[in-house]
């Protein structure tokens, strides 16, 4: 009998394993991605890797969480493309509470097969601007404006006349709308509170493919997470105006340093690679470039500080510039709020640079003071052996050299073997004098 239930028991436990890995493999897969900041290449890549995940798993359902701000257009269309051309359900989520979809993101969760909001969220202010943050010419700005708003339209064409009307005034007025109001004339399909309600809602819901209509069945799915990969996360970084201001900021530094005690390489390989990255931010965000000329002059002050000292001079007045450029680059009025940098950061940095000019400098003023470490002025005063007599011409060895050597002036001739001194250098002979210490007694003693 114990044997009989020792057999049973093994077969229930083989069981449960074989059904639970078949209904694991049976049940439906919703892939989530999580897309928090700007429509930056870096979004571009991760949200086409994660539908072409999606597609090769055969999920039944790809959920992107979305909060941003906007982007760029050429990527938000990259983005809106891949979505309409996924063969799997697409749904675009705005979250958390608080989170917005704005300007290029509110047409991505228009392009979504079906779209959902948190509570609290925001979708819309979708006119375009120009790469500094300034309003664009008017002819430019209707011709972009009027392919924007025939997009909006096609994304649009099966929801209610009154979304189509919203989505295009998003374009045309930049205007922006809650969840609750877009919920309310159709532009999106639920509210949320978080994404295990949302996959409750989706169950049974009915989206349009290229291929047709599609219901998803999400009762019971498994939902599995896919994050950005290390490159992804760095061009994200990258994209932060405070961190491309840092950049720009330890780039020059550490160029400068690399200027003023050549030799080295490691302060200019540093310098050269933060610059590098600094400009990547550069091209992706909105600025204001008159602010990176102020930049570049204040770079110049410092580094005419570091040829031709002032004592502190022109390096208080590239502090002034750096910051001034600094606030005209990113936080100037055509910058969007989202894109500027922190007042306090760029300060601090002005003040730490600063600091490093004023320890670069206090370096350079005392190595003029101090004594020569080679040359013939470190010859002066040294010790050395009289080789041959000097009277009036011999030779000395000093320093294991051997110099030609005559009297110094008054001086009494001197018999090899003794100590001399140089008392100065004449061309290539040296002056010297009787005696082992400076400043001793020239005088020998009768014997």
């Amino acid at each position: 009998m114990k044997t009989i239930r020792l057999w049973l028991l093994t077969l229930g436990v083989l069981l449960f394993f074989v059904t639970s890995a078949t209904a694991q493999g049976t049940s439906p897969l919703i892939l989530t991605l999580t897309a928090d900041g700007t429509v930056a290449p870096a979004m571009k890549e991760y949200i086409r890797r994660g539908i072409q995940a999606a597609e090769q798993q055969d999920a039944e359902v790809l959920i992107l969480q979305l909060n941003t701000p906007g982007g760029l257009i050429s990527d938000m269309e990259a983005i809106v493309q891949d979505i309409r051309a996924s063969r799997v359900p697409v749904v675009v989520y705005v979250t958390p509470r608080g989170g917005i979809a704005g300007s290029a993101g509110a047409f991505i969760t228009i392009a979504g097969h079906a779209s959902a909001m948190a509570p609290e969220t925001a979708i819309g202010a979708a006119s375009p601007i120009s790469g500094d943050g300034t309003d664009i010419p008017e002819t430019l700005e209707r011709k972009q404006k009027e392919a924007l708003r025939a997009l909006v339209r096609s994304l649009t064409e099966n929801r209610p006349a009154e979304a189509v009307a919203v989505a295009e005034e998003m374009v045309e007025t930049a205007r922006a709308i809650s969840a609750s109001e877009a919920l309310q004339v159709g532009l999106v399909d639920f509210i949320a509170d978080d994404l295990d309600t949302l996959i409750r809602q989706l169950n049974g819901f009915t989206v349009q493919m290229p291929t047709g209509p599609r219901t998803l069945q999400t009762s019971d799915a498994r939902v599995q997470s896919l994050g950005m990969s290390f490159i992804e996360q760095l061009l994200d970084i990258l994209v932060n105006p405070n961190i491309v201001f840092l950049l720009l900021g330890l780039g020059v530094q550490a160029i400068l340093i690399e200027i003023s005690s050549p030799g080295g390489w490691v302060a200019g390989f540093i310098g050269a690679v933060c610059l590098a990255l600094g400009a990547y931010g550069l091209g992706i965000l909105p600025v204001n470039w008159f602010g990176l000329l102020i930049l570049l002059i204040s770079f110049a002050l410092f580094f005419l500080e570091l040829k031709t000292p002032t004592y502190g001079g022109l390096t208080a007045a590239g502090i002034g510039t750096f910051i001034i450029g600094a606030l005209v680059l990113f936080n100037s009025a055509n910058v969007p709020d989202f894109f500027q940098v922190s007042v306090p950061l760029v300060v601090g940095v002005g003040i730490i640079t600063g600091i490093l000019f004023a320890l670069l400098m206090g370096m350079a003023l005392r190595a003029q003071f101090v004594p020569h470490a080679m040359g013939q002025e470190t010859l002066t005063g040294q010790v050395g052996i009289a080789k041959s007599k000097i009277g009036p011409h011999g030779q000395v060895q000093l320093n294991s050299e051997l110099w030609s050597a005559d009297l110094a002036e008054g001086e009494k001739p001197i018999p090899a073997g003794e100590q001399v001194i140089v008392d100065k250098i004449d061309g290539l002979r040296l002056k010297v004098r009787r005696g082992s210490q400076p400043g001793g007694s020239n005088e020998r003693k009768e014997q």
